[in-house]
């Protein structure tokens, strides 16, 4: 994508086409990489091993379901809210005792899955689960922004997160299917709250590259809600779409597997789905894109829809495995174009809402998926699951066309001021 954007004196000169090479040798930029990937991989882990865990204890896919399907509306619901705290206090403040509270919480619910507690008792622990979730994601996108403000190189490093995202969502699902397969049904979801523990303080010790947090007078223009910007609300759609691909998938997968009688493909199944996006992740953040990103958002999105439409008609492993292959590769061009047209359209003060905003999307739609999967798994055929990520995607298809206009800025709208450093005014209701 061509940028006429001059760069900021605080990053790397950028080349006229921006490479990962360049984007690694930003100063600094390891000390909340690292830890960063560490903290970000239990997320990948924890609605698998919850499916796995309530299936093995129940018996239901509905259940299990329903029981993710909670986590994943309570994370939607807080992240935003975590976002703003972040924005406003600073990432360490919020993050350190969000860890503490999700790991103890995520303990509590797989003692409860053991100890077969009525299905009140397990939604009960499944809402701080979900509501502690940490934002790592992010918080990480936010820290880009610091490091690189106005350089081109934001493309490239969205690029990056989405690839960053999808290796986690490739090692998380195999590593969660192979512990509650192969040693324990809940061994995938305390594996995750220990996961979670560390990684989560690791990256909260890296303060000197977390944005600094607001102060004075400044506080209120800079922490104007991310909703107030239209194209954040048609985003949110878009990213419902994508959840319901992500949930859809997984309880599908699950239940494909074992119907086979190879429950420890579910694993290799959904890696494969994860590698496409992850491939095609890589491919999208080294291209010198040319058509703008919010044409690039709706193209995407048909291909995505497209390519969704085919799962429920799979029947062998192979086809499966390509289908997840292709619809994967859709996946990450459609998140890295809209992340990257957040860096445009929302103030700098209010982005990791922002960011929080969309990943609260995903969430939301994968719980619904999930629960309306694991509901047509137990009730129709094998497979029939895989009819939601279809449905999902195209409806969330049809509300992007109808209002890709305010994807763009719009020049002659009220405008927030994003403060020192970031000239671009950004269109508001």
């Amino acid at each position: 994508m061509a940028s006429t954007v001059t760069p900021s004196k605080n990053s790397s000169a950028p080349s006229s086409r921006p490479g990962y090479g360049q984007l690694l040798r930003t100063r600094g930029v390891w000390t909340f990489l690292l830890p960063g990937f560490a903290a970000r991989q239990p997320f990948a882990m924890l609605t698998i091993s919850i499916v796995l865990l309530v299936q093995h204890t129940t018996g239901s896919y509905g259940v299990a379901g329903a029981a993710a399907a909670v986590t994943g509306v309570s994370m939607a619901l807080f992240a935003p809210y975590s976002g703003r705290l972040a924005d406003r206090f600073g990432q360490r403040t919020v993050l350190i005792p969000g860890v503490l509270v999700h790991t103890l919480s995520g303990l509590t619910l797989t003692a409860l899955a053991l100890a077969d507690a009525p299905l009140w008792a397990l939604f009960a622990a499944a809402v701080p689960t979900g509501a502690s979730v940490p934002q790592i994601g992010p918080m990480v996108r936010a820290r880009w922004g610091v490091k690189l403000k106005d350089s081109p190189l934001m493309t490239t490093a969205a690029a990056f997160e989405s690839v960053t995202d999808e290796l986690a969502f490739v090692v998380g699902p195999l590593l969660a299917t192979a512990l509650c397969t192969a040693v324990n049904p809940a061994a995938g979801l305390v594996t995750e709250a220990s996961l979670t523990l560390v990684g989560g303080l690791l990256f909260a010790a890296q303060k000197g590259t977390q944005p600094a947090a607001a102060a004075g007078g400044h506080a209120r223009v800079q922490h104007a809600s991310a909703l107030r910007v239209p194209g954040v609300r048609v985003l949110i759609v878009a990213f419902l779409g994508i959840g319901s691909v992500f949930g859809g998938m997984q309880v599908s997968l699950a239940a494909f597997t074992e119907s086979i009688g190879e429950p420890g493909l579910n694993g290799v199944l959904y890696g494969t789905f994860a590698a496409g996006n992850m491939l095609s992740g890589i491919a999208c953040g080294a291209i010198a894109w040319k058509a703008a990103p919010h044409r690039r958002l709706v193209v995407g999105y048909a291909a995505l829809a497209l390519a969704a439409s085919g799962l429920w008609a799979a029947h062998s492993v192979l086809l499966l495995a390509g289908l997840g292959l292709l619809v994967g590769m859709c996946i990450a061009p459609v998140l890295i174009t809209g992340y990257t047209l957040v860096e445009g359209l929302v103030p700098a003060g209010a982005r990791t809402e922002a960011f929080t905003w969309l990943t609260g999307a995903v969430a939301l739609g994968q719980a619904g998926a999930v629960t309306v999967a694991g509901q047509l798994e137990d009730r129709f055929w094998d497979g029939a699951g895989f009819l939601v990520p279809l449905g999902g995607t195209v409806l969330a298809l049809a509300t992007l066309v109808a209002l890709r206009s305010r994807l763009t800025a719009r020049p002659h709208s009220r405008t927030v001021a994003r403060g020192v450093g970031h000239r671009t005014p950004v269109a508001v209701d």
